[in-house]
C-alpha cells in the first residue's frame, strides 16, 4: 500500500489573525532592555507587558478589555529599582504575579480585581537571595505558592512565596549564564538550557542532575529548553553555521536527539510557547514577524510543521494565553499578544469548523486555576498533576484569594541540618532587646523607601503630563 503522502491532522488548517486596530493595546512604551525573555504575560483576566520607565523598572496590568490608547498617566506596577526582566501570573491566583528585576530581587504583586487605579509600589512580599539581576521567573504548575527564580548569578532558587522564604537553592549546578527554565507537568522536574550549551535535566528536592546533554545545539546564540507533557524535552538553538534549529530528546537517553530539524538563518531567538492539550509548539522569533506552529506526535517525524502566521511588523515579546482563556465557541484553540515597539496586538489562533456546537476534540480538559498541592507538601516530597477542568460552557473565573504572607520569625526557628547557612545563636534576652530596636529602624527605612518610591511615581506622571503638553505645543 503507498504511503499517504499528507498526514491526517485536524490542526493542518489552523489559521492565525490578528485583532483589528481598536481591539489592540496603543501608545505603549514597551521595554527596551536587551534580555530575551517574552516580555509580556497574560491570563484570563488581565495584560501584563514590561514598559521603559525612567527611575527604576515598572510594567503595566491592563484588564482585559482595556483596548484602544492607554493614557500615559495609567497606573504602573513601579517598585523595582532597576529594569524589569520578566513577569509570571501565579497560575493559581488571576491577580498575583511576579517579577524578576536587575536590581536583584524578586516581588510577588496582589493586584486589585478591576485591575489598577494607582500605582502599586507595594509588593505583598519581596524575595531576597540572588546576588546579581533575576532574569527568570517560574510559577510552579500545580503546588500553591511555590516561585522559581534564576539570575544572573547562575542560581535557582526556589521560594515558599506563603512565608517568603527560600527554601531551595540550587547554586552549584550552572557554570554559566541561565538561558531559561521549565517545569515539567507535575512539577517534580525542571530543565534549564544555559550559556555553557549543555540543556540539564534536575530534580530540584533532591537538588541532583538527572540528566544532561553537552552541545544539545553547537551554536554561541542562546538556547531554550521546555518539558512536554509525555516527559520529553523539547530545545530551540543554532547550528555551528548560525542556522536555527530545534530538537526532540529523551531524558532517559540524551546521546541522540529523537528528532533534529533545521529552520533558517535568522538570529533571533526563538521562544517556544507550547499547547500540552494539543501538542502544538509555537515557535516566536525575537525580531521575527512570523508565528510557526508544529505538531509533537509519536510518529517519524515526531515534529511535524503545521502552518506559519505572517505578519508586517517584527516582534518585540510575546504573551500566551492560558487554554482557559480562550473563546471556545470560536473555535479559538491559541491567543498571542504580540509586543511591538508602542503596542500589543493579540493574534487568534483557530481551527475552521462548520458546527457552532461544542469541539470536544479540540478541548479535552485543561489545566484549571485549583492548586493540586501546597507548598509544604510538595517541599516534603509530594507530587500531583494539575486538576483539570472541562472547557465545555466556557470558563467563568472565581473569586481569588488574597496573597498572605506570613513571615517566619528566624530568631525562633532552630537552625536545620539541610539548610546551607548557619544561624547565628544570640543570648535571647538581648535578641529581643535588640530586635525591638532594629524593628523600629527597619519601619522608618520602610517609610522612607515608599516615600521616595510615591515621589518617584509621581515625578513620572509629572513628566508624561509635560510631555504631552510639549507634543501638542510642537505641533
Amino acid at each position: 500500500t503507498m504511503r499517504r503522502v499528507v498526514r491526517q491532522s485536524k490542526f493542518r488548517h489552523v489559521f492565525g489573525q490578528a485583532v483589528k486596530n481598536d481591539q489592540c493595546y496603543d501608545d505603549i512604551r514597551v521595554s527596551r532592555v536587551t534580555w530575551d525573555s517574552s516580555f509580556c504575560a497574560v491570563n484570563p483576566r488581565f495584560v501584563a507587558i514590561i514598559i521603559e520607565a525612567s527611575g527604576g523598572g515598572a510594567f503595566l496590568v491592563l484588564p482585559l478589555h482595556k483596548t484602544g490608547r492607554i493614557d500615559k498617566s495609567y497606573p504602573t506596577v513601579c517598585g523595582h529599582t532597576g529594569p524589569v526582566l520578566d513577569i509570571d501570573w501565579c497560575p493559581h491566583n488571576d491577580q498575583v504575579i511576579a517579577s524578576g528585576s536587575e536590581d536583584c530581587t524578586v516581588m510577588v504583586w496582589q493586584i486589585p480585581e478591576n485591575g489598577l487605579t494607582l500605582s502599586l509600589t507595594e509588593p505583598v512580599v519581596i524575595l531576597e537571595g540572588h546576588s546579581k539581576r533575576v532574569g527568570i521567573v517560574a510559577w510552579h504548575p500545580t503546588a500553591r505558592n511555590v516561585l522559581l527564580s534564576a539570575g544572573c548569578d547562575n542560581a535557582i532558587i526556589i521560594w515558599n512565596v506563603g512565608t517568603g522564604e527560600a527554601l531551595i537553592n540550587l547554586d552549584d549546578m550552572h557554570s554559566d549564564m541561565i538561558y531559561n527554565v521549565s517545569w515539567n507537568r507535575n512539577g517534580s522536574l525542571i530543565c534549564t538550557a544555559s550559556k555553557d550549551k549543555k540543556v540539564r535535566v534536575i530534580d530540584p528536592r533532591k537538588q541532583e542532575i538527572v540528566a544532561e546533554k553537552e552541545k544539545a545545539h553547537e551554536g554561541a546564540r542562546p538556547m531554550r529548553a521546555i518539558f512536554l507533557a509525555d516527559g520529553n524535552v523539547f530545545t530551540t538553538g543554532f547550528s555551528r553555521m548560525s542556522e536555527r534549529q530545534l530538537a526532540l530528546w529523551n531524558p532517559k537517553n540524551m546521546e541522540e536527539p529523537i528528532a533534529l530539524h533545521e529552520m533558517d538563518t535568522s538570529n533571533g531567538v526563538l521562544l517556544p510557547f507550547y499547547d500540552p492539550d494539543t501538542s502544538i509548539i509555537y515557535l516566536c522569533g525575537k525580531g521575527d514577524s512570523s508565528i510557526r506552529y508544529f505538531e509533537i506526535t509519536d510518529e517519524s517525524p515526531y515534529v511535524h510543521y503545521l502552518n506559519t502566521f505572517s505578519s508586517k511588523e517584527p516582534q518585540r515579546g510575546m504573551g500566551y494565553m492560558p487554554k482557559r482563556g480562550l473563546d471556545v465557541n470560536k473555535c479559538e484553540i491559541a491567543r498571542f499578544f504580540k509586543l511591538h515597539e508602542r503596542k500589543c496586538e493579540p493574534i487568534i489562533m483557530t481551527v475552521p469548523r462548520k458546527s457552532d456546537l461544542f469541539q470536544d476534540d479540540l478541548y479535552p480538559d485543561t489545566a484549571g486555576p485549583e492548586a493540586a498541592l501546597e507548598a509544604e507538601e510538595w517541599f516534603e516530597g509530594k507530587n500531583a498533576d494539575p486538576l483539570l477542568i472541562s472547557l465545555k460552557d466556557g470558563y467563568i473565573p472565581g473569586k481569588n484569594r488574597d496573597l498572605k504572607v506570613v513571615k517566619k520569625n528566624i530568631l525562633d526557628s532552630k537552625p536545620t541540618a539541610n539548610k546551607k547557612c548557619d544561624l547565628i545563636s544570640i543570648p535571647k534576652k538581648t535578641a529581643d532587646a535588640a530586635s525591638g530596636q532594629n524593628e523600629a529602624k527597619l519601619d522608618e527605612i520602610l517609610k522612607e523607601i515608599k516615600s521616595i518610591k510615591d515621589t518617584i511615581c509621581n515625578q513620572d506622571e509629572r513628566i508624561s503630563k509635560l510631555e504631552q503638553q510639549m507634543a501638542k505645543i510642537a505641533a
